[in-house]
């Protein structure tokens, strides 16, 4: 699959069904040397932090992503446990 396949997918979390973002208003963090993906970083909006503090971000690694299919993406995530932070690779 292309890279520019993924554009435009939405993520949805297996666990609770919750739409987490769009591929295309995301970040992926790529090897640089193998060029896979490792993780794809959806940016927190909406947050009630000040604005000099780091910007979260909630990163899924690329082995839980589970299914990719036409229109969206399906990842298994444990919401319970968000991993939130600067590029958690």
């Amino acid at each position: 699959m292309k890279l520019g396949e993924l554009a435009g997918k939405e993520i949805i979390n297996l666990n609770d069904g919750a739409r987490l973002g769009v591929i295309g208003e995301t970040d992926l963090a790529i090897d640089d040397e193998t060029g896979k993906i490792q993780s794809i970083i959806i940016p927190r909006k909406g947050n009630i932090i000040s604005f000099w503090a780091e910007k979260n971000e909630l990163v899924i690694p690329w082995e839980a992503v589970k299914k990719i299919g036409f229109e969206v993406i399906i990842v298994e995530l444990d919401q319970a446990v968000p991993r939130y932070g600067k590029y958690m690779i």
